[in-house]
């Protein structure tokens, strides 16, 4: 299969258990591989025979910026299946950076890295 990656997707969301997550809001930062079979797009030169990548980035920005959810668990999945979607896309690993979350101690980032394919 195939891959292509998009790195570094930044969006505010409104994610997180505590209160102050909910109302202010952070920067998430989302890391996407995306599985595919692009020769046909290839042997033809033709977008459509693959995923337009640019769809994709601002479709998982929306997921970012809208319903908030508590756990960014969550809000890998529906990032997953928004990927998913696409019917070149076979397989997708996301992972969600919360660089700003509230622990504290001091470190340089959280994520949480999830993969899902069609079944």
């Amino acid at each position: 299969m195939d891959r292509v990656a998009l790195r570094g997707l930044k969006a505010r969301g409104h994610h997180g258990v505590f209160p102050k997550e909910r109302e202010e809001g952070q920067t998430f930062i989302v890391d996407l591989v995306l599985g595919l079979d692009t020769r046909a797009a290839a042997a033809d030169d033709d977008l459509a025979k693959t995923v337009h990548y640019g769809i994709v980035a601002e479709e998982v920005v929306a997921v970012v910026a809208g319903d908030p959810v508590d756990l960014i668990e969550t809000l890998a999945e529906r990032i997953a299946q928004t990927c998913l979607k696409h019917e070149g896309v076979h397989e997708v690993e996301v992972c969600v950076h919360k660089p700003d979350a509230p622990i504290a101690v001091p470190f340089d980032d959280v994520t949480v890295t999830i993969t899902r394919s069609r079944v």
